[in-house]
């Protein structure tokens, strides 16, 4: 059995930097809907297109590929008077008008340096892994699948 549209896919998954670094590794496998649902770094699911398990991979991914080119506009201070009291460095803010999780970087008296960027945007990356298992799945899994994905 191959990966093809519509297949659940059982991975172990690693992701390193270009120095081999590893900057995530899964205690647990990871599962994914494989056909384009964006479940998945569109190049990451390409590479597994046709992989059987017990097949291992490594992709190189370029930050546009992963998590997103670095962006400066995302990085601001923010008036503490306008951010909740409990405020503290390390925590995430929630947006209301778009999807973006803030990581409060700094605080002084009056403000709080704030980035929307994800912890690895503009990191060029490397996935490693291998295929654990393929099933493939009925129509209303999927249908379920994919309305608990866009829930999220």
């Amino acid at each position: 059995m191959t990966i093809q549209k519509n297949a659940l896919v059982s991975l172990e998954l690693v992701l390193q930097d270009e120095q081999g670094r590893v900057i995530e590794e899964n205690n647990e496998e990871i599962i994914y809907l494989h056909g384009g649902y964006g479940h998945l770094f569109a190049k990451l699911e390409e590479a597994l297109e046709g992989k059987r398990v017990g097949d291992t991979f490594s992709v190189s991914l370029s930050p546009s590929e992963a998590f997103g080119e670095f962006n400066e506009a995302l990085v601001f201070r923010e008036l503490l008077s306008d951010l909740p009291s409990d405020i503290s460095v390390g925590m995430e803010l929630d947006s209301d008008e778009d999807d973006i999780i803030y990581h409060v970087l700094e605080i002084d008296e009056t403000h709080a340096l704030i980035d929307g960027n994800h912890t690895y945007a503009g990191v060029p990356l490397v996935a490693e892994g291998v295929v654990l298992e393929i099933e493939y799945a009925s129509d209303e899994v999927i249908e379920e699948i994919l309305k608990e994905h866009h829930h999220h």
